[in-house]
């Protein structure tokens, strides 16, 4: 029997693709999420919808499913009168429910190999809500021969959602960064949740949607020790992190650190992200992730979507290519993207071994070389 590929080999061997936003998924299901606890109240109230959306992105091609932990915490749930015992079981409950979506569409669980899931994507995007970080989930490359998601007997990994203090707060501060807590406080903020979702067993934990060097630094600090492999994604503007920070000062806080599979951004505008990611291989040689916004804008006094999106399934494929060329091998989408553009990113996103696949991304380290 051949060995299971750990998830940095895979990283090795092929660009995977991941989900697009969840949430978006979810108001496309008829989903309400205007509390401020957002998907993650569905955690407990419709966890079925949650399997659902993940069913969605593996039946659309995705090799990677982000969990609804993003705004699941033990601070955010005591808020709304949960107990630690049951805030841990809606913690664990979204590692399995992405697990479940994955064996429910006929891709057999994550870590095996399963028979062919139905095909194509389901359901229009529809409109979501003001935070990010939430996009990705189970999706992939194909194992098999043939395109991913049409036919091929294909794995799909469960990414474990670990978003930032500020996504708790439920008050854009995501997107600020500069919380006014020291590192030492925002570990032991993160600690926890981190301990019980890896104890979840998920194949990776995304640290995503970060705003703040001094937060990365604080998330790399609480995953110390807990066994499973990171991939840690800022979220950018303007070539910066949220807070100010330069790219390459940011990145290089994961330069060295052998948890770390991938660096690399996400919630952000799609016209942005080959640069960062060309920063984040340059800065720690290692692969990139990458699965930025639609393009189109959140209006907040409105409350609503403005513009038109940039990167949606026609665009998706160029924009692949140029993330892939400078070092991606994780790509999927965030805020407004659906299950429509990541069937277009399954069809066309080629690995290593195919025609025009990309080269291992190089940095002042060497070749990236699977950590996991």
């Amino acid at each position: 029997m051949t060995p299971a590929r750990t998830f940095a080999q895979a990283l090795a061997d092929d660009v995977l693709v991941l989900d697009g936003g969840l949430s978006n998924q979810l108001e496309a299901q008829g989903c309400d999420l205007s509390d401020a606890l957002w998907s993650a109240r569905l955690l407990a109230d419709a966890p079925e919808q949650i399997e659902a959306a993940h069913a969605a992105y593996v039946r659309a091609g995705a090799q990677v499913l982000i969990t609804g932990s993003y705004q699941a915490t033990y601070d955010g749930f005591a808020r709304r009168g949960l107990g630690r015992d049951e805030a841990a079981t809606l913690l664990t409950r979204s590692v399995t429910l992405a697990r479940a979506a994955a064996l429910h569409a006929g891709q057999g669980p994550a870590g095996r190999e399963g028979a062919e899931g139905p095909q194509g994507p389901e359901g229009p995007e529809g409109p979501e809500g003001p935070q990010g970080g939430e996009g990705t989930g189970e999706g992939g490359v194909g194992e098999g021969e043939g395109p991913p998601g049409r036919g091929t007997r294909r794995k799909v990994w469960v990414a474990a959602s670990v978003g930032p203090y500020g996504a708790m707060l439920a008050d854009g501060s995501e997107y600020r960064g500069r919380y006014g807590l020291s590192v030492r406080e925002l570990v032991a903020f993160h600690r926890p949740r981190v301990e019980t979702l890896a104890a979840a067993g998920p194949d990776v934990l995304a640290l995503e949607t970060v705003p703040d060097a001094d937060e990365a630094e604080a998330l790399l600090r609480a995953v110390e020790g807990c066994g499973v492999p990171v991939w840690l994604s800022y979220t950018v503007a303007g070539g910066r992190t949220r807070a100010g920070q330069g790219l390459a000062e940011a990145f290089a806080v994961a330069a060295g650190n052998e948890q770390v599979v991938a660096v690399g951004v996400n919630c952000c505008e799609p016209a942005e992200a080959a640069d960062a990611v060309a920063a984040a291989v340059a800065a720690t040689g290692l692969p990139a992730v990458v699965y930025p916004n639609s393009g189109e804008r959140w209006d907040a006094g409105a409350r609503g979507w403005r513009g038109a999106p940039a990167y949606g399934p026609a665009a998706a494929p160029r924009f692949a290519a140029a993330w892939t060329s400078a070092g991606a091998r994780l790509v999927g989408g965030c805020c407004r993207v659906g299950p429509d553009t990541i069937a277009a990113l399954a069809e066309r996103t080629p690995g290593p071994g195919h025609p025009g696949g990309p080269a291992r991304p190089t940095g002042p380290t060497g070749p990236a070389a699977p950590l996991g």
